[in-house]
């Protein structure tokens, strides 16, 4: 018997449940169709930094989501058939100043590396090391390598698993949408019924479960980063990721291109434009780092729009007193890494059903969805 599942949502969560509900056992016998217009999708606009274990987040439960997202993605690559391009496990260097704090940050990544076999070898980085390794940076500080770190380039992930699930049993509307009061998907075409609905619409969500009487405690976040053409060294395409102190992310994808960012702003709810503002505060820190990078080496600027909790954490599963429906949101800026482990859970239980406990990666649902009848 045909089952019908609907996706709303196609950044990475949407993208990697898609992937899995035309793979997974059992997935010949669905039909899933997925709705997005594309317009301020996070996963669209960023490009990601796969490196979790040097976080100093408390948060238990996310930094096992997050080491759990990082150790799927090797074989996400792999099964998907996915490029270097698109993903690569270039390594990352996190790098501090002050010689106490680069010990410090030393000590915290041999603490993490004894429950995480995929931070791959820890190694300390003079600054003339760390330039060795990525030679465009001009000002270098010492920091530490993890080997198992990656990069990866979010709209071509999405592109790429999405291309791999419609080869099999999915179709995708280009269209915004919304839920009825009766869980019916409500398109241009008029009102669809599906067995079971996986809504992973980012900071969209609140409106979305608005009809169906649930308030859900999440938010915009803007982000912004920009381009820039930079010289194209031997092998640039397996530079490592900078995290560097004080300053933005620094991302270099070879053939000349590094990305810088991105911004977190809170007071900007869904806001897309570019800021000429913020795209000077992003140029200023390659700036400081890369020397003779000018305004005019920007070949792009990229806008996105976050999902965040009050807590910062993220929440998915199954919708209280709505069984049809899967949620999730609050990914916030760690979406490339936590995303792919949350579309692979929601996919298993779109499919299979059941009452899944989750509790090890995140907080019962309710904390962050209430009926708008008892607020």
């Amino acid at each position: 018997m045909e089952k019908r599942i609907a996706i709303i949502g196609g950044g990475i969560v949407g993208a990697t449940a898609a992937y899995y509900l035309s793979t997974l056992p059992g997935s010949q016998n669905l039909k899933v169709t997925l709705f997005d217009d594309g317009i301020g999708q996070a996963t669209a606009a960023a490009a990601g930094i796969i490196s979790p274990w040097l976080s100093k987040r408390r948060n238990q439960r996310w930094y096992r989501l997050a080491k759990d997202g990082a150790d799927l993605y090797p074989q996400l690559i792999h099964d998907a058939q996915i490029g270097t391009d698109v993903y690569q496990q270039t390594g990352t260097i996190v790098t501090r100043e002050a010689q106490p704090d680069l010990e410090i940050l030393h000590d915290l990544a041999v603490d993490r590396q004894k429950t995480a076999a995929g931070m791959g070898q820890i190694t300390v980085l003079s600054a003339q090391d760390v330039q060795r390794h990525v030679p465009l940076l001009t000002a270098p500080q010492p920091g530490i390598l993890i080997s198992g770190g990656a990069r990866v380039d979010g709209a071509a992930l999405v592109h790429a698993l999405l291309a791999s699930a419609q080869d099999k049993n999915l179709t995708i509307r280009r269209e915004r949408v919304t839920l009825t009061a009766d869980e019916a998907v409500h398109t241009s075409l008029g009102d669809r019924k599906f067995d079971r609905i996986i809504v992973a619409a980012g900071a969209w969500l609140k409106d979305l479960l608005a009809p169906l009487d649930v308030i859900a405690q999440v938010r915009p976040q803007k982000g912004q980063l920009i381009e820039l053409a930079v010289k194209d060294y031997p092998l640039q395409e397996n530079l490592p990721v900078v995290m560097p102190e004080g300053e933005r992310d620094f991302i270099p994808f070879g053939h000349g291109k590094l990305i810088v960012g991105a911004t977190h702003e809170d007071d900007k709810g869904f806001d897309l434009q570019a800021e000429a503002a913020v795209t000077a505060d992003l140029l200023a820190s390659a700036q400081r780092l890369v020397a003779g990078v000018t305004a005019d080496d920007i070949t792009a600027v990229r806008v996105g729009t976050r999902a965040y909790t009050d807590d910062f954490a993220p929440f998915f599963g199954p919708l209280p007193d709505h069984e049809r429906l899967l949620v999730a949101s609050g990914l916030g800026s760690s979406g490339l890494t936590t995303g792919p482990q949350i579309g692979r859970l929601l996919a298993g239980s779109a499919l299979y059903g059941g009452t899944p406990d989750w509790s090890e990666y995140e907080l019962p649902l309710k904390t962050y969805l209430t009926s708008a009848s008892r607020a």
